[in-house]
């Protein structure tokens, strides 16, 4: 009988020993519909917290639609939001960030590969293999260490061209994109706040003001 992980009477987490056991339960009928889990480097990471509405799924939506309104104009990529598989084997790496962003070149370039889903029908993909152009990750309570410093290194290991961090806990809030150096991300910071992303090449930031006593957010965008 397989070891398992129970958490929280929710979610039951067989042992498994590599990233193709974690994916092959990814691709299982017995994998959670509900929380976020993630495989970094041998660990399962499970967060089954609440999102929290204003600091985390809002930004994360304003965000999303920025960056969607930016690529559908120039017609180069899709994006996806929450529950999209990004496996990167060579990084031992499967994540499930905020917003993804996938670029029609790496796709035909082969970079990254579409991974279908089981059955015969055309064009329904459950996971994306290879590294994104662009991966967001909003800060949560309850991965604090996760986001900030784990992920980053991850994800410069895994090969993905661009990160956004952001944290809109406090009350300024922390927006950071990360472009490739020789052996690092770097901050690319332009003036007035805006961040310079070098893969959707224009600058942005984000403001957040109320609106009937509830945070709103804008994200900003220039040449």
């Amino acid at each position: 009988m397989a070891t398992v992980v129970v958490i929280e009477e929710q979610l039951r987490v067989p042992f498994v020993k590599s990233l193709a056991e974690f994916r092959n339960w990814v691709h299982s009928e017995q994998f959670p519909e509900k929380g976020r889990i993630d495989y970094l480097a041998g660990q399962i990471e499970v967060d089954m917290s609440p999102e929290d509405l204003f600091f985390h799924g809002t930004p994360k939506m304003a965000v999303a639609a920025a960056i969607f309104a930016r690529v559908q104009k120039l017609g180069i990529g899709h994006v996806f939001t929450d529950r999209t598989r990004v496996t990167v084997p060579t990084a031992d790496l499967s994540v499930e960030p905020d917003v993804v962003y996938l670029s029609d070149q790496s796709i035909d370039s082969g970079r990254v590969r579409l991974i279908p889903k089981a059955g015969d029908d055309p064009d329904r993909y459950i996971e994306i293999e290879g590294p994104p152009d662009l991966v967001v990750e909003i800060v949560s309570d309850s991965s604090v260490v996760k986001d900030t410093q784990r992920l980053p290194t991850d994800y410069y290991r895994a090969g993905v061209r661009e990160l956004w961090l952001i944290d809109a806990r406090s009350k300024e809030i922390q927006f950071s994109i990360f472009s490739r150096s020789r052996q690092r991300f770097k901050s690319v910071a332009d003036d007035d706040g805006f961040q310079r992303s070098k893969v959707l090449r224009r600058a942005y930031r984000i403001v957040r003001r109320k609106r009937r006593g509830r945070p709103i957010y804008k994200v900003l965008e220039r040449p």
